[in-house]
């Protein structure tokens, strides 16, 4: 049996790795700058995450949710403390589009609505509902959920005003937008959609599946602002590899047996390893790293002539070219060493290092990327 060739790969093979860096098998060092699409948040095998995974998997590793999990309830109180919605409801499941997914299905219980307003050029997961909520033709062609979706593009005021009636069942934006190229949403445009979510008994949803656990310097993107979502989806840096994603739920909107399901959200280890990701970034006040690494890169990638934009926050960082940057990419992993991500735009390098990179890590991907310019 061969593999289901839909991703292009490149010829290397991490065996090792520790931090910000990864080891291939003929031992060759990479400097990690995108960190499996913003997944590890923490550092690669870190010491105190691999204890508690270790230490949790000698016990049991898995168990369904018809029992009792009190791991479940402790990572609740700490997602709750650290995030800042401690009064909010707590989900588990085992992926970003899976936690979108039901983010929409609790927008059309609550409201008794199937329409979903979606930002343009966003991305939301690979489930039926999330591709619904993606402007993307090519993948939403083959699915039909039932969710009638209108698109507006970011910060478009008027397009949003204009898109709502009382049919809306909720609205979905990302807190800053990944794979369409680190464009954020306006603090005006998240006030907009608040106040008519409001108005029209609707559900904001906040897409932090990349955006959140600190990324940005804040627990979540959307909290640069002062809005608060009645739903807040997150996976990927949640479990520095670990597959899983949650959903908060405002105390709002009511749960009932059935009304949602999930077969490995919630076990065991994916409450030891989210546990381990929030018990680091604490005691090593990762949020403070993001945020001052992110401000040191901003300012550095500015002053090189050929970067036309930065845009993102934090550890999210997006550096736009007047061309399209996939050959660079491949220069900066072949002959330096160094992954970096891209965007839809194919003119954006994502960067999306570890909460934990060190400013000299970040000088390592600064010089290699001016020596390789001034070719």
């Amino acid at each position: 049996m061969k593999l289901f060739d839909v991703y292009p790969l490149y010829p290397i093979e991490p065996v090792r790795a520790l931090g910000a860096k990864l080891w291939d098998k003929e031992g060759k060092e990479y400097l990690d700058l995108y960190g499996g699409h913003a997944v590890i948040s923490i550092g690669h095998t870190h010491p105190h995450y691999v204890k508690r995974i270790t230490d949790q998997l000698s016990k049991i590793g898995f168990y369904s949710n018809a029992v009792q999990n009190s791991l479940q309830e402790e990572l609740a109180e700490a997602m709750g403390r650290i995030s800042g919605y401690y009064d909010y409801q707590f989900f588990m499941c085992s992926s970003g589009a899976e936690a979108n997914e039901n983010a929409l299905k609790l927008a059309s219980f609550h409201t008794g609505n199937r329409k979903i307003i979606a930002v343009e050029n966003a991305f939301h997961g690979r489930t039926s509902g999330a591709v619904a909520a993606t402007d993307n033709p090519k993948i939403v062609a083959p699915f039909n959920n039932g969710h009638e979706v209108v698109f507006v593009p970011l910060n478009d005021l008027k397009a949003l005003t204009e898109a709502f009636d009382d049919d809306v069942a909720g609205v979905i934006i990302e807190g800053i937008q990944g794979v369409a190229g680190l464009y954020t949403p306006s603090d005006a445009f998240l006030a907009k959609a608040r106040e008519l979510c409001d108005s029209y008994e609707a559900v904001l949803i906040l897409d932090e599946v990349q955006s959140g656990t600190g990324r940005t310097g804040k627990f979540f993107a959307h909290q640069h602002s002062i809005v608060r979502a009645d739903i807040i989806t997150m996976a990927k840096g949640m479990g520095n590899g670990f597959p899983v994603g949650c959903v908060l739920i405002s105390p709002e909107i009511e749960p009932w047996h059935g009304m949602l399901g999930t077969t490995f959200g919630g076990n065991h280890l994916a409450c030891a390893a989210s546990l381990a990701v929030l018990e680091v970034i604490e005691e090593e006040h990762l949020l403070k790293n993001a945020a001052e690494m992110g401000v040191y890169l901003e300012t550095e990638l500015k002053k090189i002539k050929e970067v036309k934009e930065v845009r993102g926050k934090g550890l999210m960082i997006g550096a736009e070219f007047d061309f399209d940057v996939a050959a660079l990419r491949k220069t900066l992993i072949f002959e330096y060493g160094i992954f970096t991500g891209s965007a839809s735009n194919k003119n954006t390098i994502r960067l999306l290092p570890p909460l934990s990179i060190s400013k000299a890590e970040l000088d390592q991907f600064l010089a290699a990327l001016s020596k390789e310019l001034n070719k």
